[in-house]
């Protein structure tokens, strides 16, 4: 893979994480913890960061989420976590999503991007699970803009490009 495309690719995943964390920011506190929604909206920000990095790691049954996250996520019977996290604790897990998405994509090769990826449910390659993943975050900020629209009657605007 040429630096053009790892550069490109990296790009537009960490526009996609800056449209994540700009909803996360718009988020008002009242809506952040509402257990009466469904979706909540933090836990639509913990699924995406959770799926983001899981699907930046080798497998997984070789991930394992930062403390204080658990693997919720990967139970069939659709177990939430244990409590509301905090927008500080899942700002956290953002950066270190970045700092993976930056790490993953440098490291690609041709022959590692055309890879079978390593979840067997997916049977994507790498370079397809990293673009199936940068749509998962676009859909999940979608739906949270959305709720920021029905609830406050505005949303963060669309980000073109990383601001570094």
């Amino acid at each position: 893979m040429n630096d053009a495309t790892r550069a490109a690719l990296t790009g537009q995943f960490l526009a996609a994480l800056d449209m994540l964390e700009n909803a996360i920011n718009a988020c008002p506190d009242s809506l952040w913890g509402d257990t009466s929604r469904e979706p909540q909206f933090w836990y639509l920000v913990h699924h995406t960061l959770f799926w983001t990095e899981c699907y930046l790691a080798d497998s997984s049954e070789a991930y394992v989420p930062p403390a204080p996250f658990g693997l919720e996520e990967l139970d069939p019977a659709g177990v939430l976590p244990p409590r509301v996290y905090s927008r500080a604790e899942l700002a956290v897990w953002l950066r270190r999503c970045r700092d993976r998405c930056r790490v993953s994509i440098a490291g690609l090769t041709e022959e590692s991007a055309l890879a079978p990826a390593g979840f067997p449910h997916q049977q994507l390659n790498r370079l397809e699970l990293l673009l199936d993943n940068l749509r998962h975050i676009q859909h999940h900020t979608a739906q949270l803009n959305l709720i920021l629209r029905q609830q406050i009657d505005s949303a963060p605007r669309w980000v073109a490009h990383h601001r570094d």
